[in-house]
């Protein structure tokens, strides 16, 4: 195998069309050679949340032209490339079958390996690109649909330590920012409004906390958040601007709360192994949190552990994350052929039991 690898990644897991190429070279640091990312926020903007149909069919529109323009930013031809990669799961099942369709005919046309990556798999592992991480490190894997404790051992090496019992953070910032009128996506929304508020003003919960473990729960906050709303009014009429502003920063300041202190638990388990460099990392679209990055690192200086975060267009959804771990699992010698399958779930910790309301689908996570 050359010392030299490059690989093209597609992502199309949620609502984001992407595809990046990245290129790594034995003992120097990788480089992302160009990352595209189409967004769909104008497609789903009416309807307060993505709708799987219209971004499926976004994303059958949209990824060969990613890839064209992902070629032509790197300077290169479909000749320079190692291998495809592309996410094969989980999310949802039009867009991920959408890429990998994608994958099979680039694969087939030109003779090119294909690997199929695990989209949770590609956060994971962001440390690894962004930071040369070395293993094992202690990640939280925070984003729209998913929120988990991974100690990341290796490539496609993953011990689940705890995560969360119903929604992920991320989701309940969305229904945060619907049920206060705020526009999607719920992050960034919630976090500019919270920015003018008072995070003290409201008391919500910090659920599971007063129960031992790594695991969390968000839903009970939402409906909490939502609760307090309704009070406001009731007593008042409607809503006013410092109330929602007030409301977003007491719900903002809950899921930090929480976020911090179960990751000062999971690396006080994390830390009992012993490792040589110890690392508190985090990645997914809520990892771009300015209010939550800082609780992290505080919590990760406080156990003397190195706190890495990857860069902000590298915390949502994009393709170099899944080039890397492609090329990760290239190097490992994995390789997929045309019998690769579309999955709408698929956990990294194979081994953990399922987190309730797995579904009959199979674990979420």
């Amino acid at each position: 195998m050359s010392d030299t690898v490059t690989i093209l990644g597609l992502e199309s897991s949620c609502d984001d069309t992407a595809a990046a190429i990245v290129r790594h070279r034995v003992g120097a640091a990788p480089e992302i050679l160009s990352s595209v990312v189409a967004g769909q926020n104008e497609l789903h903007a009416a309807f307060g949340g993505v709708v799987p149909e219209i971004a499926a069919r976004a994303h059958t529109e949209r990824l060969d032209i990613c890839v064209e323009e992902a070629l032509a930013d790197a300077g290169l031809g479909l000749d320079a490339l190692d291998a495809i990669a592309v996410t094969a799961g989980p999310g949802l099942i039009g867009g991920v079958l959408a890429g990998v369709m994608l994958a099979k005919g680039l694969a087939a046309a030109t003779g090119l390996p294909l690997i199929g990556v695990n989209h949770l798999a590609g956060h994971a592992l962001t440390p690894r690109l962004t930071d040369e991480a070395a293993f094992p490190y202690l990640m939280l894997l925070v984003s729209g649909g998913h929120c988990q404790f991974l100690v990341v051992s290796g490539p496609d090496a993953f011990t689940r330590l705890g995560g969360t019992i119903d929604d992920a953070p991320g989701e309940a910032f969305d229904k945060a920012a619907r049920l206060l009128g705020l526009p999607q996506p719920g992050g960034p929304s919630v976090e500019a409004e919270a920015a003018k508020g008072d995070p003290a003003r409201f008391h919500l919960p910090r659920p599971l906390l007063d129960r031992p473990g790594h695991d969390m729960s968000f839903s009970g906050l939402k409906t909490a958040l939502l609760r307090a709303r309704d009070r406001l009014i009731e007593r008042d009429g409607g809503l006013h601007r410092q109330d929602r502003a007030d409301l977003c920063a007491s719900f903002q300041a809950a899921v930090t709360d929480v976020l911090a202190e179960k990751s000062r638990r999971a690396l006080g388990a994390y830390l009992a192994l012993s490792p040589e460099r110890p690392t508190l990392a985090v990645a997914g679209g809520v990892s771009a949190n300015r209010q939550i990055r800082a609780a992290l690192e505080q919590v990760a200086a406080e156990a003397g552990a190195a706190f890495l975060a990857p860069p902000l267009d590298l915390c949502t959804d994009n393709a170099a994350m899944i080039a890397w771990a492609g090329i990760e699992r290239f190097r490992a010698g994995h390789r997929d052929d045309m019998t690769l399958e579309a999955r709408p779930r698929w956990p990294l910790d194979r081994r953990a039991p399922a987190m309730l309301g797995s579904g009959r689908k199979g674990a979420k996570a």
